[in-house]
């Protein structure tokens, strides 16, 4: 039994109506016959019999059960309702459910191995100060013999399996206060309750506690089924992107840069103003380049490498040699890259990066196979990297670290929620935005009887509840000269679209310098994101599209025109003239708000016209969607 043979010394009480003993521990009929009182049930039953088990937990006062059966939500409809209903008991009788389909826990501080997992089959657990939370049983051991083979340990590791009850989030909030974690690593396949990890990574930067993610479902095939085109572009995972970042928690792209990164965090505070570049001191040419090739990749510049091979790997030459990097004003990381010395004399090997002292963090890529140099490395708090793609990984990782951004208010949103009901068209949408602040210069028009005022030449749209896209349709049309030509424009278009028109409406054309797609959804993992990108059709050719999660500050926006490649032009790029970029971070941000209103499941602009710097922008096509 992996709870004795990891060292508890508490109370067991298999409970099993058909032995007297159960490995040799005295077993009892049913759950009412345990004297005392019970912290946590291991529920190890058949599907069909997990109901009257938790239903038993109930009666008996059990604060926390776990259920390791599977056959529930992750089956269909059916399953669907027989976790609801074993949810619905447990809540009913003050439950806390972990699971279904979970593999248990693991306490190593407290002996407390409660789990089938195969990793307990090891003689010893090794301890750390960093805690797991995996919604994949299989992966717990998985990590665990990956974290034992650097020489890195954990102090908690937690299946949380189909999450019912309690989420990944709640058990990272849990972990905040726990005085054996320093770190807590996350393994997710998805996000479940994003307000309980959006508390937990505001509570853990107040403690200095970095939380690190790796989240499965980088595809984005299922948004192809969103309404517009930013739906289309920017799947879910982008949005959780967009939300770790929001929220402050550190998302890697590999399983080896999980386990790798904490040191590079521990005790530190995200770059305020990073300038994305490192210094390499590296005793190996060969594999100085390896890291500087997938830096690169990453968007990350390498200020100086120093190859030291043809002047040896003296613990003072190469101590010597990173304190120089550390401090230098260019660099936010110093890498340490270190040969064949690491495998063969691992303590010389890395002592001089040991030794290194300095303002900037400090990380080391290991050329060869050198298990005994990673262990050194972690034991001096060092982060030790087995590939250059790992090491890449996670300074990209750390250099993308933010803390949790200020909720910016959203202002009185009552007008703009109560024109949502109609914006069943076009102009309806666009009273919503108008409503928000975004500039709208359309009107709808007559086109028997066009308004005296209207400023020619004008852009012409049909208004219909049918047509998403119009320019596909040939519901526009372009450089009106006059009246008779609106009514000419009108009727050709009422000849070949008919009764899916129900108006028109009439805008001033407009030059601009440049084009922006607007978009928001309301994702169904992380909730309100804002999309920004290249207008017109560049915005699906390119994929060019910036996200964040909704609604943002104006200073975000800003932030987020800076990354748009597609708006370079409009920055006034090679002498080219400059867009109102400021207009536009303005309309980004008021656009945001549509996040307060629940109503709304998504809305774009597109294209939203730059003008040139003073003018403004124009709202060239809007859509809404009710959810």
């Amino acid at each position: 039994m992996y709870l004795r043979r990891h060292g508890f010394t508490g109370d067991l009480f298999p409970v099993n109506p058909r032995a007297d003993t159960v490995l040799g521990e005295p077993a009892f009929k049913s759950l009412r016959d345990v004297p005392g009182p019970i912290d946590f049930a291991y529920v190890l039953v058949g599907t069909e019999h997990v109901e009257a088990a938790i239903q038993d937990c109930a009666a008996r006062g059990v604060p926390v059960a776990c259920v390791l059966a599977d056959g529930f939500a992750e089956t269909g409809p059916d399953g669907v309702a027989l976790q609801q209903r074993v949810v619905d008991t447990a809540r009913a009788g003050g439950v806390r459910l972990l699971g279904p389909n979970s593999m248990g826990i693991i306490n190593i501080p407290a002996a407390t191995a409660c789990s089938v997992n195969a990793v307990l089959e090891a003689e010893t657990i090794r301890p750390g100060r960093w805690s797991l939370v995996s919604h994949s049983g299989s992966m717990m051991g998985t990590i665990a013999s990956r974290a034992a083979g650097r020489g890195l340990g954990f102090a908690k590791i937690i299946g949380t399996g189909n999450e019912a009850d309690l989420t990944a989030g709640e058990i990272a909030d849990l972990l905040v206060d726990d005085p054996d974690t320093d770190a807590i690593l996350l393994f997710l396949e998805t996000i479940r309750r994003p307000e309980l990890f959006e508390r937990a990574a505001r509570r853990a930067h107040a403690a200095n506690k970095p939380i690190i993610a790796y989240k499965l479902g980088r595809s984005d095939a299922a948004a192809q089924l969103a309404t517009t085109h930013t739906g289309a572009i920017a799947g879910s995972d982008a949005a959780a992107d967009a939300f770790f970042r929001a929220i402050g928690i550190v998302r890697v792209d590999q399983l080896e840069t999980l386990l790798e990164i904490p040191p590079l965090l521990l005790g530190r505070a995200p770059v305020a103003e990073p300038k994305r570049a490192v210094r390499i001191v590296t005793t190996t040419g060969g594999g100085g380049a390896l890291v500087v090739d997938r830096l690169g990749m990453a968007g990350i510049a390498t200020a100086h490498m120093l190859d030291t091979t043809l002047a040896g790997a003296s613990r003072d030459f190469v101590a010597n040699a990173l304190n120089e990097a550390r401090d230098a004003p260019d660099a936010d990381v110093a890498i340490a890259v270190i040969g064949s010395s690491a495998q063969f004399r691992p303590q010389e090997g890395v002592a001089g990066v040991i030794a290194a002292q300095g303002r900037n963090p400090i990380c080391a890529f290991i050329v060869p196979q050198a298990d005994q140099a990673m262990r050194l490395l972690g034991d001096a708090g060092v982060a030790a990297f087995r590939t250059p793609e790992a090491c890449a990984d996670a300074v990209r990782a750390y250099l993308d670290w933010r803390g949790p951004r200020p909720v910016p208010p959203t202002g009185d949103i009552t007008t703009a929620a109560g024109r949502v009901g109609d914006a069943r068209n076009e102009p309806g949408a666009r009273a919503v935005f108008a409503a928000l602040g975004v500039p709208d210069s359309a009107r709808l028009v007559d086109p028997e009887a066009p308004p005296p005022d209207l400023r020619y030449p004008v852009a012409l749209k049909a208004v219909s509840e049918e047509i998403a896209h119009k320019t596909e349709a040939g519901a526009v049309a372009l450089n009106i000269a006059d009246a008779p030509a609106l009514r000419a424009a009108a009727a050709a278009m009422k000849s070949r679209l008919g009764a899916r028109i129900t108006g028109f409406i009439a805008q001033p054309m407009a030059k601009g310098v440049g084009e922006a797609i607007l978009g928001y959804r309301r994702d169904p993992l992380v909730g309100p994101v804002v999309a920004l990108g290249a207008g017109g059709v560049l915005a699906e050719v390119y994929r060019d599209i910036v996200l964040r999660v909704a609604p943002v500050s104006v200073e975000d926006a800003r932030e987020m025109i800076g990354l748009v490649k597609g708006l370079t032009p409009a920055r006034g790029y090679r002498g080219l003239p400059k867009g109102d970029l400021e207009a536009l971070a303005q309309a980004v941000a008021a656009f945001s708000r549509l996040a307060a209103i629940d109503a709304v499941a998504e809305a774009e602009i597109n294209p939203l016209i730059i003008l040139p710097e003073g003018q403004g922008v124009v709202m060239a096509d809007a859509l809404l969607a009710t959810a």
